[in-house]
């Protein structure tokens, strides 16, 4: 009876953390309020890096870049059109234009991620190893220039404002829930089950007939249309972004998260966010002074030093991540 119920089990454990924390945050003061909102995003972006990552055993730097296209959509879509056309006057006439809803901006985002990433993953998913590494990273790199630089898409180096902040507790929490429940299906479907089984042997899954460029593409294709989802709650959130925000700084982090919680279940990807959103949000205060019972003021650019520091411990004391890589399951 136990085996039966773990498949419902896999996906109502990290379900159920993902709510506590939505829960949570409608009963801590406004000030702390953004820290549990940027949990369940973390959540959200942590989990779409896992759908690619967690089941092809391929490492990729370039799932930012599907983040930083979704929040750039999403953010230009939905800026009111008077102030639009003031702020953003280079932009191309159909972005300039019109404007968009919020579920409709979300939408778009998912659609723009996956689209974009279908596009470089055909040529790269080919790759695996220190190329595939080197390849996608390339891909953060051009897409970071390409916002920063051209402003018929974006605002270029300056901030993007003027956001509506409409990632609230209730959509922060459903977006959570929703790419989390897409990368459960996912990792249940055949497609997942071919993609894990070239994950654990490249060679004998090709000799059982599985394609695996192809099976790595449909993994690629979907984790970008959960990052380019992910990435319009962001900039939902924050009201404003720049391309900074969607680099380097956010891929390490969100790589420490996966790292830290365990690379390969959907359980630790979001063990790993909640808990090293919480110990980020700790030192983000810590840098600008707390008291724990002494008082605590560390400079600034420690949290970084921490993170990384706790990231190579985990790597070298517990490999597989907090979670051991597996997924949550009932006591039989």
């Amino acid at each position: 009876m136990t085996r039966h119920l773990d498949p419902l089990v896999q996906l109502l454990a990290p379900a159920l953390l993902v709510v506590a924390v939505g829960i949570g945050s409608t009963f801590v003061s406004p000030s702390r309020e953004i820290y549990f909102l940027n949990a369940l995003v973390s959540v959200a972006m942590v989990v779409s890096i896992y759908v690619f990552i967690g089941n092809s055993g391929v490492l990729s730097f370039g799932q930012m870049s599907f983040v930083a296209v979704g929040a750039f959509v999403a953010g230009i879509l939905t800026i009111p059109l008077e102030s639009k056309r003031g702020v953003l006057p280079e932009l191309f006439p159909v972005l300039r234009d019109h404007t968009i809803g919020n579920v409709t901006s979300l939408l778009l985002a998912a659609a723009a991620g996956g689209v974009f990433a279908l596009v470089v993953g055909l040529p790269l998913m080919r790759l695996s190893g220190l190329a595939a590494g080197i390849a996608t990273f390339a891909v953060l790199e051009v897409t970071h220039n390409i916002l920063r630089e051209w402003t018929k898409i974006g605002p270029g180096a300056t901030t993007l404002s003027l956001v509506p902040e409409t990632t609230d507790a209730a959509q922060a929490t459903v977006g959570a829930l929703v790419v989390l429940a897409a990368a459960f299906a996912y990792q249940r479907s055949r497609l997942g089950r071919r993609l894990r089984a070239s994950r654990e042997d490249p060679a004998a899954a090709r000799g059982v007939g599985v394609n695996v460029h192809r099976e790595r593409l449909w993994a690629f294709t979907v984790s970008g249309a959960l990052a380019g989802f992910a990435g319009a709650l962001l900039v939902h959130l924050l009201g404003s972004i720049t391309t900074e925000q969607v680099y380097l700084e956010l891929t390490f982090l969100t790589l420490a998260m996966l790292v830290v919680g365990g690379l390969t279940s959907l359980w630790g990807a979001v063990v790993g966010a909640l808990v090293v959103s919480a110990l980020d949000s700790f030192l983000i205060e810590a840098e600008q002074g707390v008291d724990v019972g002494v008082s605590l003021d560390l400079p600034q650019g420690t949290r970084l030093i921490f993170l990384g520091a706790i990231m190579a411990l985990v790597l070298i004391v517990r490999p597989s991540g907090l979670t051991g890589g597996r997924e949550f399951r009932l006591v039989r």
